[in-house]
Formats: structure tokens, sequence, C-alpha cells
């Protein structure tokens, strides 16, 4: 028998403690007060189980288990994404449903973090000692920048081998540049339109977006002619303020963001055809001629790809426009060969054109791991064990803590091809036999990294 199978005797206890998580509404920025609950809840629980633990800032902890040689590493955060719109249980809670999990943060990135501590408390409970130190690190900030993880490691070492499931099956060795801008003009100057409001994450493809414009029966003619005509799903709704128009599109993480559908710059596409400049402000004729509905940055200049980890992507995320600030941000995910300073230079120079000003709000150099480290054995080995198959070597857009661990951690787990998480979007799920055997591989490689 693999020791990956003993978390199985925990499924029912792991289950209602999942269900406690999700409930917590812990969405950085918005409820840190709920971020905070959500890891004292992993400490509570690490309590119980007699682990020793420590909390190191207030967005980060770590629960550990023995003590000497290799400090290895399993890194998993709590914050989650805003539920947004569309879902057919409630977000906030765990529902199974023909055989799946579902809930905000069952996929990224509750579910593995639970997982993570009760492999501390099987390994424990059944008296393995190992000749490592074996430490499950938890943050709270993740989707908004890991800030969390900079103040972690500012206290504490980086471990000498580390992974995070926070990715898919198998083995994530390279993670695209993330380069997130923000793109605003000095002054709003648009005449006709008064409003314009999208997204509330520039790492997920917005599904909503409306505009508030000031607008005659002759254009409202035209904007309807033009919405039959495009491929949005719009609806128009006359106001005391004006005439609304309401974008509908899907959800997708940044990293994917040709499998959404872009709610703004369909928008924006459809304002554009039907106004200039002058009516709907320089930012909004920025976007439709740089981004245009695109997702590749064909318009921007950076269309480019490398054969490591594959083509640049770009998001539009969030657009605000109302009084004077008229503002949108950006998320860029280039690829591990190029120079992220020329993908910045680049973008610049097109938004300047245009009067715009464009400022850093984050940026993540890529991250490479070579193939046949220690590291990459130790976790093949594990999954192996499992599946009975050896796991793949890939390269993701996606962002990670991996990042985060000096080139010592890569990405691993905990989704398999072939099931559809929606991440980032409505309906969050995992399929529940696939969520427990990630357990069992977790728990295989937490085992083998810990007498490595």
């Amino acid at each position: 028998m693999l020791f990956g199978d003993k978390i199985l005797q925990y499924k029912d206890e792991l289950l209602k403690d999942l269900d406690y998580l999700l409930g917590i509404e812990s969405i950085d920025g918005a409820k840190n007060e709920e971020c905070e609950r959500a890891l004292a809840f992993l400490l509570r629980r690490a309590q119980d189980f007699g682990l020793d633990y420590e909390m190191v800032t207030d967005q980060s902890v770590h629960i550990q288990l023995g003590e000497g040689g290799k400090l290895c590493g399993v890194l998993s955060h709590v914050d989650v994404v805003p539920a947004g719109n569309n879902w057919s249980v409630i977000p906030f809670k765990l529902t199974e449903r023909d055989g799946r999990l579902y809930g905000r943060g069952i996929a990224d990135d509750k579910g593995a973090a639970l997982i993570n501590l009760y492999c501390l408390r099987a390994l424990k409970e059944h008296g393995v000692e190992g000749k490592n130190t074996l430490r499950a690190i938890f943050g709270s900030s993740e989707e908004t920048g890991m800030r969390d993880m900079a103040g972690y490691f500012e206290k504490m070492p980086l471990p000498d081998m580390a992974f995070t499931p926070d990715s898919d099956y198998g083995i994530c060795f390279a993670e695209k540049g993330i380069l997130q801008l923000r793109v605003s003009s000095p002054f709003n100057e648009a005449k006709v339109l008064s409003q314009f409001h999208a997204g509330k994450a520039v790492n997920a493809v917005p599904d909503l977006a409306y505009v508030m414009l000031d607008s005659s029966g002759y254009d409202e003619q035209l904007l309807m002619r033009l919405a039959d005509a495009g491929k949005g799903n719009f609806e128009f709704n006359y106001t005391i303020d004006g005439l609304m128009i309401i974008s509908r599109g899907k959800a997708s993480h940044a990293c994917e963001p040709q499998n959404g559908k872009n709610a703004a710059s369909l928008l924006i596409d459809l304002v554009t055809n039907a106004y200039d400049v002058h009516d709907i402000g320089q930012l909004c004729s920025f976007i439709d001629y740089a981004l245009n509905c695109e997702t590749n940055g064909r318009s921007l200049g950076l269309k480019m790809s490398d054969s490591v980890s594959g083509a640049l992507t770009v998001n539009l995320g969030i657009v605000h426009i109302e009084g004077d600030t008229a503002e949108a941000y950006f998320d860029i995910r280039y690829p591990v060969t190029v120079n992220g300073d020329f993908v910045l230079r680049q973008f610049k120079a097109v938004a300047e054109y245009s009067g715009l000003k464009v400022d850093v709000v984050h940026h993540d150099r890529p991250l490479y791991v070579e193939k046949d480290s220690p590291l990459i054995r130790e976790l093949s080995a594990a999954y192996e064990a499992v599946t009975g198959e050896q796991p793949t070597l890939y390269a993701t857009g996606g962002g990670t803590y991996a990042r985060r661990l000096g080139g010592k951690g890569v990405a691993f787990g905990p989704h398999f091809s072939g099931d559809p998480i929606n991440m980032h979007n409505a309906d969050e799920s995992i399929d529940k036999e696939n969520f427990f055997k990630h357990a069992q591989i977790c728990l295989e490689a937490m085992y083998r990294l810990f007498n490595a």
C-alpha cells in the first residue's frame, strides 16, 4: 500500500472542514478580516492535530513537522477572487452535485491548502519520522500580487525543495512573466460617455460591463444595429441619466484569456464604432485600437512566443471611467525567454502616443527549473506511484508561489486534464474523485520529500 493512500481515511472530516473554509469570503483587499479568519482556522486545526505552527506575518503562516535536514516546503493560498456572476450554486459554500465539488476556492486554492494540512496530520499520526523539515506554508494575498510571500521570506529562509499545488498535473517547470499595468488619462474628457465599469480583478476576464451614454435617438438606433451585427451579448436600458448598455461575457483566468469572452472589450468595440474619440475619450479609443478584442498582443506590437512556454497573452481586466477618473488595468503574460523590460517599453510607447500614463502595478519575472533536478525527480516518482503514469513537464502562463522560491520550487497539481474546473469563473468546481486522487499524490510527494 502506498503511503499516499492513508489520506483517504480522513475523507469525511476533510470535507467537513472544507465546507467551513469555503464559507469564508477571503478576498484580499476587499475582506481582509476574512483572510485573517481563514488563516486562523488552519492554525486552529493544526493545534487540534498537535502540529507545530507559527503566525509569521498578518498574511502568512506555516505549519511544520520535523526539524533538521533539508527544509522542504509545500505552499498554498487561502485568498480567492470575487465570486462574480452566473453561479448555479451558492459560491461560498461546499456543494456536492453529480460527482463534483463546487465552491469559490475549491480548485484555487483552498481545496489544496486544506489537503496540505491533512497530509501533515497523516504523517504525524502514522508516526513518520523524516530526515528533513516539512513545512506547509499558507498565504492570503496570492491573487493580488503575492505580498504575503514577499513578507514571509523576509523573515523565513527559502526551502531547499518545494512545490505549490496551484496549477495542473504533471509538473510545471516554467512560468511566464507576469506584467500588470494601470493605464490612465490625466482627466476624463469624454463628452458622451459618462460611466464605464467592468471587472473586479486584473487577473480575470470580466464577464460583465456597462456603459452610460448621453446619446441621441439616432445614436441609439446605430448602436442597436451594430450590436445585432457584432459578437457581443448586449442589453439596452433607458434611464434618467441616459442610455445604459450592459455587456455580458464569459469569465476566465488571465493566463488563458482566449478561453473567456471579455465583456469590456466587446462593449468598447461597440461604442467606438458609433462615436469618435472626443465623444468617448482617449482611454476607450486606445483600448479599441491597441487591444481590438485580441488576446495575443498583435495590435500592441507584442505578438510573440517561444518553444518553452508558448505565446504572449494580454487581458483587459478592469475599466473604471466616471467623473474625473479614467483608468484601465491590463494583465500581460510573456514567454520565459523574453525580456519583460522590452514588453513594458513597447506597451508604454503605444499608450503614451495617445497621451496616456502607464504605471506598473505588479511585475513577476519568469520562472525556469531544470527538468532533471532532484525536486522534479521526487515529484515524478510520487505521481507515477499513485497513477502508474509518468507526469508530463509543461510551462504555464499562470503565476504561482513557485516563482517566489528562487528556482527551488515548481507548481505540481492539483488539476487533472479534462476536468473543467472553471477557475476564476462561475461554478468553480472539481471532480470529487480527482480531488482525492490529488490528495493521495500530495501525501505521497510530501512523504518522499520528508525522507529525501
